[in-house]
């Protein structure tokens, strides 16, 4: 008999480690037939939201952006996506994201379908349009080592322009591998493991994480990670990019 006391989930000031263990199911309207756990929103101190959505085989998702662009992610199975008139299939490792004042529709599911999002304000800025519903495959993504370490390789999903307020990666440590340095700056992060495990240090306290685990840094929560064990720890993140750093 297991004891239910226990639980790997920590919720701090400026950060969060949520395990699956705990996950409690939220209704969220337009999404139905389907799961929806919300990891990390607003009511923690944060400013994403990330949610996690297991379909079942009459799933759908029904909305329209509004303040809040959205980024979908196909962690396992395979569903149909339809925004600003285009439809494409998804499948694992296939993503699209969704900018402000659009419909979207997200239907058609294997069973078991599990997909990631990511939520956040856009923040226009002048002279700049917003961006273009944009689908892509992580499996088509280039991924040169981070900060020359061949055991480090960083996948950029979203384009690097000043169109986009937000960036999602993937980010790929060989057992052994870690940061080279103890990172502390103004970028949030929320972000998942989708394979491996590890040792990550936040505002200098240490956690074992695995395959499923969560995060959430609020800005400068000091951050370092090493990979574990005998496959390569993999993580899919959000950041906040390319705007001003004060409303000053």
């Amino acid at each position: 008999m297991e004891i239910s006391a226990l639980t790997r989930s920590v919720v701090k000031r400026n950060h969060a480690v949520i395990s699956p263990d705990g996950y409690i199911n939220s209704r969220v309207p337009g999404w139905d037939n389907c799961t929806v756990n919300v990891i990390i929103n607003e009511q923690m101190g944060a400013n994403l939201c990330q949610t996690l959505i297991t379909l079942t085989d009459t799933g759908k998702l029904t909305g329209k952006t509004v303040a809040s662009q959205l980024f979908f992610y196909v962690i396992s199975g395979q569903c149909t996506a339809t925004v600003h008139g285009g439809t494409q299939t998804l499948a694992t490792g296939q993503f699209v994201y969704i900018p402000i004042g659009n419909e979207y529709l997200i239907d058609q599911p294997d069973a078991g379908t599990q997909l990631l999002t990511f939520h956040k304000v856009y923040e226009k800025l002048d002279g700049y349009d917003v961006p273009s519903v944009l689908f892509g495959d992580a499996a088509s993504v280039a991924g040169p080592m981070y900060m020359g370490d061949p055991a480090l390789r960083l996948q950029v999903l979203l384009p690097d322009d000043l169109r986009f307020d937000m960036a999602v990666n993937i980010f790929t440590y060989d057992p052994g591998g870690h940061l080279p340095l103890v990172e502390t700056h103004i970028m949030e992060h929320g972000l998942i493991y989708l394979q491996g495990q590890g040792v990550y240090m936040l505002d200098k306290d240490w956690y074992p994480i695995k395959k499923g685990d969560s995060i959430w840094m609020a800005p400068y929560c000091q951050q370092w990670f090493t990979a574990m064990g005998k496959e390569p720890a993999v993580y899919i993140y959000y950041k906040n990019v390319n705007r001003f750093p004060t409303v000053v």
